[in-house]
């Protein structure tokens, strides 16, 4: 017996195996439904179970493409972990179930992660029919690095874990992809002005595939200017570009008296280390272990 069929015999991870069963995540038009492929059709009529975001839009779907009276079930960021153990059960029974989101690749910032964990634990064969992607796609047209990227998803909305993201991101040296809904994209915008500086590259991916696709190309501060005194709509990608290679040029003392004059000022530490990393080019990660040590310093 093979290594691969003894564990699929185990279940992976040590859960009872299936009876044969296959989820087949099923890749759709992120908005031109000519980007449907014959395979993603052929898959989806051949399912025993199509497991959908919303119901009404993949019927639509596939009735554009011919197809009805599959069976649909929906599988959405609020049923997704109740839902794990009837669809499992249909996997024990042989059955084949593909998995759609509403746009473009499940499992991608949509539900079908969880769905394809338990389904690799239970022993059932994933496979996926590839195709359009929101993130891809606004990377590779951005003009924006793309031998090396990081997917960001949606940001936190609110609160530390924003910020600790926000700065995450700006420390990043590589290109960085992020959702953004229309309404809060000119905020996020703001945000990353402050967290990267003025001057970092940004395309911001509207509609695409769409009749009314927009890449607008242009600086962050060119960005939040732009986009706060416009009403977006559609889906919205972020491409951002990498932090530049820090300046090494300036001592740890020069360092340390920038960041005393923030915080003299008022500054948080974070704030602080913000404003002085965008100031002197060097990283945020040193500017706040600057912050940070004049802090202890002061409190010693």
């Amino acid at each position: 017996m093979s290594a691969s069929a003894s564990r699929r015999r185990a279940g992976g991870d040590g859960a009872a195996s299936t009876a044969g069963g296959t989820v087949v995540l099923v890749a759709t038009p992120i908005g031109n439904l000519g980007d449907l492929s014959r395979r993603a059709l052929d898959t989806l009529a051949g399912a025993d179970v199509v497991c959908c975001e919303d119901t009404r839009r993949t019927r639509a779907l596939l009735a554009h493409g011919g197809v009805t009276g599959k069976k649909l079930l929906s599988l959405h960021g609020h049923n997704e972990a109740a839902r794990i153990t009837e669809i499992v059960a249909l996997l024990a029974g042989g059955a084949t179930v593909a998995v759609v989101s509403d746009a473009g690749t499940p499992a991608v910032s949509d539900p079908g992660e969880r769905l394809v964990r338990a389904a690799v634990a239970a022993g059932a064969t994933v496979s996926i029919v590839p195709g359009p992607s929101a993130p891809l796609a606004a990377l590779v047209v951005s003009g924006l690095p793309t031998a090396r990227f990081a997917f960001e998803g949606f940001l936190p909305r609110r609160g530390a874990e924003r910020r600790r993201r926000l700065d995450a991101v700006a420390d990043l040296d590589t290109t960085v992809v992020l959702f953004e809904s229309p309404a809060r994209v000119a905020a996020t915008l703001g945000d990353l002005l402050g967290a990267c500086g003025p001057d970092r590259p940004v395309v911001v991916a509207r509609e695409l595939t769409k009749l009314h696709e927009e890449v607008w190309r242009g600086s962050l501060a060119q960005a939040a200017e732009e986009f706060s005194r416009r009403e977006v709509h559609g889906e919205v990608v972020v491409v951002l570009g990498g932090a530049p290679e820090p300046d090494e040029s300036w001592g740890d003392a020069e360092v340390l008296d920038a960041v005393r004059v923030r915080l003299e000022a008022g500054d948080s530490s974070r704030d602080a280390a913000s404003r002085v990393a965008r100031q002197l080019g060097v990283s945020r990660r040193r500017a706040y272990a600057a912050a940070v040590a004049l802090h202890r310093h002061d409190v010693g």
